[in-house]
């Protein structure tokens, strides 16, 4: 469970650290890449607190509501992921248009 707690505390500060540097950009395609790559962790984020919930409680209502965290968390960080692929294909572009 340690390992949980571990997941869940560094993929919390990668979300704010992406976030500020999304905050703090100014480029179009940056600031979408910081923000899918923010999704990602946010969607580990979720997907280990619901792995995590299940050794916590192991009753029937906590299984339902960590059910819905994996399955939020999975899709997550999963469609955050193709995002930010899809943006990193531009970013070379985006460097080299605006210096």
């Amino acid at each position: 469970m340690l390992l949980f707690v571990f997941v869940i505390t560094v993929s919390a500060v990668f979300y704010l650290y992406y976030k500020t540097k999304q905050f703090r950009s100014h480029l179009p395609v940056r600031k979408n890449w910081y923000k899918s790559k923010a999704g990602v962790a946010l969607g580990l984020f979720l997907l280990a607190f619901g792995v995590n919930l299940l050794f916590l409680d192991p009753s029937a209502v906590s299984y339902v509501i960590a059910a819905v965290f994996i399955i939020l968390g999975v899709m997550m960080a999963y469609t955050n992921y193709q995002a930010a692929l899809y943006h990193s294909k531009f970013l070379e572009e985006e460097r080299r248009i605006n210096p």
